[in-house]
Parts: C-alpha cells; structure tokens; sequence
C-alpha cells in the first residue's frame, strides 16, 4: 500500500458523517488488542484552546524525556500533524504501515454491517500507532464535546484538561453554555484529577460539580500566580512563581492557556506522577508552537494568521488586535464555513479593520464569498467578496504595504490550512 492509497482509506470514510456513541469504537479497538489500554494520557477538551494547551503540554514532557505521543484535531497543511510523536508527525511509512496493518478490521466490521467513521477510525490508528512506538504518555485532544467523542473509550488518565468553554457545535452539544460544559465534562474520571482554564461562571459551575460528585480533585489555573513582563505578536514573556517564561504564542489568551497546561504539570510533579524539572517546563513553553493560531507570518508588513471560528475565539482574536495593532490600518481576508456563527463573529469584528476582503473556503460547508460580503457590509464594513483567497491576500498585502498597515487572515483552520503554504513560501518562512 502507498500513502497516498492509505489517505485515501482514511478519507473515504468521510461520507458517513459523525455519529456520537462509543460503542463502535470499543468493538474496533477490541479487535485490535486494545491498544489504548497500555497507555497513559493527558485528556482534553474545550471549546476554545485546546490545541494550544495540547501543543504546550506535549513539548514541557518531550523536554522531561518522556516519549510523547500527541494527537490533535484538526489538522492544518498535513494530515499526518494529527498523530505525532515527540512534537514530529508519523513518517508517511508509519502511518501507511498502520492503515495496511488495521484495514482488514475495518473490512470485516463492515461486512457485519458496522459502519466506523472516519474520525473514529483516524482515533483507532493514533492509539495503535501510539502503542507500538510505546510512548510513555499521550496528549489527546477531544474532536467534538467529550462524553460520547471518541476518544473517550480511555480508562482514567492522569488528568482531565478543560479549556476555556463557550458555544460551538450547538446543533450537536446543546445551545447553552451549560449544556455545552456537561458534554466536556464528560471526559473527568473517578481515578484522576481535572484542570480547568478560567470559565464563565456557568461553565465554572458545571465543572465544579462534575468533580465534586465524581470525588476529582479540581486544580484552577487562576490558581497559579502570574506576573505578565510584555506582550507582543511574537510572543510573551511572564512569571509564575519563580519561573520567568518565555512564550511563542501571541495574545493574552495564550498565557492562559500556558497556565493551563502548567497547572497539570505542576500538580503532576507534586503528586510524584511524573517527573518534570523547571528547566524542561521552561523548554517547553519556548518550543511550544502551535500554527494559524494569531501567528505572525510576515514584518515587511505585518501579515498574521489565525483559525478562530467561534464567538470565544474571535473575541480573543479582536483583543490581540486591538492590543497589538492599534491605530494600524488592517486589512482583513475572512472565509467561514456556513454553519458556524457567522453573524456574531461579524458583529464581533465590526470597526476592527479598513476593509475586509470574503474568501470562498476549500470545504462543501463553506459560505459563499459574496454572502459573507453581504453579512459584513450589514455591519457597516467596507467589504468586497472576491473567488481566489491568493487573490485576495495579495491585494491585501499591497494595500498594507502603501498604507503602512497590516493583514489579517482569519475565520477558518481550513482556510489557513489552505493557503499557509504558499504564505510561508511568500514571506520567506521555512515550510515544517
């Protein structure tokens, strides 16, 4: 088998959708030898945040030694960044080895009449390639809510990591906030402890009782005392405790999600359930990369790229902006996918930038370019729809380069996993 034939597999099973239910994937991993069961993990979900903690968990223990497997969702140029070992994606052989070596039980569940998915079976090969490269712990992050993803077929681990909870995937999770948090909560296990970013107070309140009636010791990170030295779009520097740390992620949200993760690690290493030294945490949160999150891609003018889709997430995009950018003309490349908020989101952005450009987004969930012009000259923008985002950024950049301004691309991780690349390439920024 090729990669190429074995991406294929993998995205044939597209079709079928997303069902919620565990018990399709237990039978799968069955009869695959149950290869989570030999693993230790770090679980996490959350609306907003999540890869960014996974990314800062993932490098604090590779620093420690600990062979660390991390999977994440989605993913942003290459499929294989979904699966990665010691903060590498598999090699192509890895993974093709894999899909060859699990094919034949995917086949034969079908032939009985079970239908896996594709994300469910994409969870099937990171547990099995996890298992077989023996990783000593694995940062997993949730797809979609918590109690019935599944991811959630582990057995206790060693902690349960909530982000910052807010509303997506209404039609699936519920419409409420609370309904929302009881879904993420699904993830917290008797047998383990939970970690929780700053919530909203019903959020906050969801969390509290899901770990108190499961008998989970509860760790805040607004527990964790900060001192914040400098902020800028490459990065921030701050202290906690005696730690003076140094963060490649922009925005003040990032720094919580750094405390975030280090309220596990500390809580880790305080209960002697691993073994982390204050220079590998300090490794860490410098390496700690994670892309299309408020990255700076371009200085000869600013050009930055952010994957938010959601209220939360464009919220905090609209205060980085205005904390790094202000009084600076900015122009805006926008594509969102049609089932997403899209009129908050607007509203959200309104009077943030001189001129927005709409995007068609590479993804049959997609808004139409010139609908999205139509939602945004609603809010009073200067908005033009045009059918190339390469087009459109281009123009961008050279309305940013007369007006001394900058270039913001944002309202989808699958529009800057489309055109990444070629900005990468553009700004002389090596490709990973």
């Amino acid at each position: 088998m090729t990669y190429e034939a074995a991406l294929e597999k993998i995205h044939s099973l597209l079709t079928f959708g997303s069902r919620p239910g565990l018990d399709r994937m237990r039978e799968l991993l069955h009869r695959l030898g149950d290869p989570q069961d030999s693993l230790r993990f770090i679980h996490v979900a959350g609306t907003n945040g999540k890869g960014s903690v996974c990314a800062v968990l993932s490098a604090i223990l590779r620093e420690a030694g600990y062979r660390t497997g991390l999977f994440i969702s989605p993913y942003i140029t290459d499929f294989r960044e979904r699966i990665q070992i010691d903060n590498v994606p598999v090699s192509k052989e890895t993974l093709t080895a894999a899909v060859e070596a699990t094919c034949p039980v995917l086949e034969q569940l079908r032939e009985e009449g079970v239908i896996i998915t594709e994300f469910e079976y994409v969870n099937a090969l990171q547990f099995y390639i996890h298992a077989q490269a023996h990783c000593d712990i694995v940062v997993l992050e949730t797809g979609m809510g918590g109690l019935l993803d599944c991811t959630n077929v582990i057995r206790p681990p060693l902690g349960a990591v909530i982000t910052t909870i807010g509303l997506d995937h209404t039609a699936v999770l519920g419409d409420t906030v609370e309904a929302i948090a009881a879904q993420k909560c699904g993830i917290i296990k008797n047998g383990s402890a939970a970690f929780t970013s700053r919530q909203c107070p019903e959020a906050m309140a969801v969390i509290e009782e899901t770990a108190a009636r499961l008998n989970v010791p509860l760790v805040k990170s607004e527990s964790l005392p900060v001192d914040i030295d400098s902020m800028a779009l490459s990065g921030s520097r701050f202290s906690v405790g005696s730690l003076d740390c140094t963060l490649h992620l922009a925005g003040r949200h990032q720094i919580e999600n750094a405390l975030t993760a280090l309220s596990a690690v500390f809580y880790f290493r305080t209960h002697k359930l691993l073994s982390v030294s204050d220079e590998a945490i300090l490794r860490g949160l410098e390496t700690a990369r994670n892309p299309a999150r408020l990255e700076l891609i371009g200085t000869a003018p600013t050009v930055l790229l952010d994957g938010a889709h959601n209220p939360n997430g464009i919220a905090a995009l609209r205060d980085a902006v205005s904390l790094f950018l202000p009084d600076t003309p900015i122009t805006c490349v926008l594509g969102m996918l049609a089932d997403k908020d899209v009129g908050s989101a607007v509203g959200l952005l309104r009077g943030a930038f001189r001129r927005v450009y709409t995007v068609p987004v590479c993804n049959p969930r997609a808004m139409a370019a010139k609908d999205l012009a139509e939602i945004c000259r609603a809010a009073d923008m200067d908005a033009a729809p045009f059918d190339s985002p390469l087009a459109a950024i281009e123009q961008a950049v050279n309305a940013a380069e007369k007006e001394h301004g900058a270039v913001l691309i944002c309202g989808s991780l699958y529009l800057a996993g489309e055109v990444r690349p070629a900005l990468l390439k553009k700004f002389g920024r090596p490709t990973e």
